[in-house]
């Protein structure tokens, strides 16, 4: 290894030039910790029953599995996730859909709830979540840490990551993305220099840094960090010490580390998988709106995120279901479904379904018409009901005749939450139905 820091670009070949024994090498050594404990209040009642990570997306799956697919589809096997906030159902689909993992090979997935195991509290920031599991990340004495959020939807091949940051001797590796420098005040974004060097770090700037050559677009921190494990271990004790702190990767460790430490940038697009001929594909589905965009993108011809994929497969709980089933071809009630996903125990009893998007179980009955929706698991549409740009919650029961997002002043007059984008979120409690079990 030379002393010279090679950018992001001459490191994103070395899968190839070096071999897949030295990123195996590097995934086996390295333990990933998923941060998932987290509501995401922005996605309202969605999150009311469940943590952000558990939130149902792209008909079969949830938001976990998509970082959870990258680390085993990396050849990272050894993976915690922190669970704090409602997190039922995260946890039963963990120990359901992730137990093929086997532990006589050292390949696990430890669930990490705040247990209060070194202090007295529950976990106060992304810092305190890794700090407060300290023992027994210790235990597993892992040479790389990798950080991650628990509530992004994208692909990534972290055993390039784990290249670059190892090649460029880094104490600190930040997983950026390049967004347009407007849109890159909801973000950290990274000032760096001409070898991707951090030299600056600012959690949501009025005015955002941009990329050297690069006016109007700034790299912005997708919340993916690779740590050398002593050196994180230590920063962490540390900052478990500093009485003003928040103990957050984003607000403290990271602003702490950049003038101090060896703190690089790797472009997402350098490790994205299935991006080839697009931009790099990464959402972030903390609102209504993106949450209802995102899921919309699937039902397109040619999807920016390809699920398809049997290279790179996104794993997940699955129930054994039966097929979907149309049924009625008369011409007053046909069950058609155009342009839409449709997922296992769906029944369209002689009713259109255009744009959509529909999880398991989900009936739709006569002449009931859906465009541009998502509908959760075990959802039901009575007959002569119309839905447009709607997100139905799990398990609601729509009611004969009933018809929202047609109206938006009606919407809200029976108390649905209506986007700025004029997306309908309908949960159980708006509709005086009962909300136990919706997670």
């Amino acid at each position: 290894m030379t002393s010279d820091a090679p950018t992001s670009s001459t490191v994103s070949g070395s899968r190839l030039e070096r071999g897949e024994r030295y990123v195996t090498r590097l995934t086996k050594n390295t333990y990933a910790m998923i941060l998932a404990g987290g509501r995401g209040s922005r996605l309202l009642g969605l999150t009311d029953w469940r943590a952000k990570p558990a939130v149902p997306f792209g008909g079969k799956f949830r938001i976990i599995d998509f970082p959870l697919s990258n680390c085993v589809n990396s050849g990272i096997r050894r993976i915690g996730v922190a669970t704090q906030y409602k997190a039922q159902s995260l946890i039963q689909h963990i120990q359901r859909g992730w137990s093929f993992l086997d532990g006589r090979m050292k390949e696990f997935v430890d669930i990490l709830p705040a247990q209060q195991r070194i202090v007295e509290a529950w976990y106060k920031g992304t810092a305190d979540a890794v700090f407060q599991n300290l023992d027994v990340l210790s235990d597993y004495d892992p040479q790389y840490m990798l950080i991650l959020a628990g509530d992004h939807v994208y692909k990534m091949d972290y055993g390039r990551m784990l290249a670059y940051h190892e090649q460029t001797q880094a104490d600190l590796t930040v997983g950026c993305i390049e967004v347009p420098a407007d849109d890159a005040r909801a973000f950290g974004v990274m000032g760096v220099d001409e070898d991707d060097r951090v030299i600056s770090f600012v959690e949501k700037p009025s005015k955002p840094p941009c990329i050297p050559g690069k006016p109007g677009v700034a790299l912005a921190s997708m919340g993916i960090y690779v740590f050398n494990s002593r050196f994180l271990f230590e920063q962490l004790i540390r900052d478990a010490e500093e009485p003003h702190s928040q103990h957050d990767f984003g607000k403290d460790l990271i602003p702490y580390l950049v003038p101090r430490c060896r703190v690089y940038a790797h472009r997402f697009g350098d490790s994205c998988v299935g991006s080839e001929n697009t931009a790099p594909y990464w959402r972030d589905v903390g609102t209504v709106d993106a949450y209802w965009e995102a899921n919309m993108e699937l039902t397109r011809v040619t999807p920016a995120l390809n699920l398809y994929d049997d290279v790179w497969p996104i794993w997940t709980h699955q129930e054994q279901l039966p097929p979907a089933k149309f049924v009625f071809d008369d011409d007053d009630r046909r069950g058609v479904a155009i342009d839409s996903l449709v997922s296992g125990g769906d029944i369209i009893s002689g009713a259109t379904v255009r744009r959509s998007l529909l999880f398991s179980n989900v009936r739709v009955d006569d002449r009931a018409f859906i465009e541009d929706c998502v509908l959760l698991p075990d959802v039901t549409v009575g007959a002569n009901a119309v839905l447009h740009k709607v997100v139905v919650d799990k398990r609601c029961a729509i009611p004969a005749g009933m018809q929202i997002g047609v109206d938006v002043h009606a919407d809200r007059a029976r108390d649905f939450y209506v986007t700025e984008r004029g997306v309908t979120l309908v949960t159980a409690d708006k509709l005086g139905q009962p909300t136990h079990a919706l997670r």
